[in-house]
């Protein structure tokens, strides 16, 4: 999982994220709400740990009524030393999915967020995406555009179905590798490039309009670019 950390006592975030990591997660930790609205609304997360009371202007709630307000429905676990029945109902309604209270034992945390993933995953799960001509069909392992059959091999339609997956979203190289490859470190290859390279001409050789876009300096998006 792709986990992103926002609270402001440090020695709080860093206790989340060791666990996390040490738990096969990744984790990006935020200590402002500023810093973490940006990173909740512009990348792609799996869940997000959001505490309730950050300095500024920008508190927890901010982020989670924002994240809603932007169609985003990464699932948010919303931590907080408020803990009376009353705060509870205000986060969830504000736009948190669950509310655990503080202090908390790191094995509810884990196991509550990893509900959360599940959750989220089965609510949209769909065997069939579909980005402009391009189908990809899960149940059946095939990919067909303008109804022409692209064979793949098994990297290959894994690479396909997560940028499907994210169309129209920037889709960076860490991304790639922890999802695709399950790597949670940089091999330092061009690996993701041959890839991208033999998934284009399958997917955009013989058809128009591209499809699959590189993003300089960021990494890749699939849709058409209007």
């Amino acid at each position: 999982m792709r986990c992103l950390v926002i609270e402001d006592d440090v020695k709080t975030a860093q206790y989340i994220s060791k666990g996390l990591k040490q738990a096969g997660h990744t984790a990006h930790t935020c200590t402002d709400g500023v810093d973490g609205l940006h990173h909740a609304v512009n990348e792609i997360w799996d869940i997000i740990i959001l505490d309730r009371m950050l300095p500024g202007d920008v508190d927890g709630l901010n982020i989670a009524g924002t994240l809603r307000g932007v169609g985003k429905k990464t699932p948010v676990l919303i931590l907080s030393a408020l803990n009376s029945v009353d705060e509870r109902v205000r986060g969830l309604r504000g736009g948190g999915d669950d509310y655990l209270s503080k202090p908390f034992a790191f094995s509810e945390l884990l196991a509550r967020i990893e509900g959360l993933v599940r959750r989220n995953e089965a609510a949209t799960e769909t065997d069939l995406l579909h980005v402009a001509d391009l189908v990809l069909d899960r149940s059946s392992l095939r990919a067909t555009r303008k109804g022409q059959l692209i064979s793949l091999q098994p990297r290959e339609f894994r690479l396909l179905e997560y940028l499907m997956r994210h169309a129209g979203q920037v889709v960076t190289r860490t991304m790639l590798l922890e999802s695709v490859w399950d790597c949670h470190f940089d091999p330092q290859t061009n690996v993701i490039d041959v890839q991208i390279s033999r998934l284009r001409s399958k997917v955009d050789k013989s058809f128009h309009p591209a499809l699959i876009h590189t993003v300089r300096g960021a990494g890749y998006m699939i849709g058409t670019n209007d």
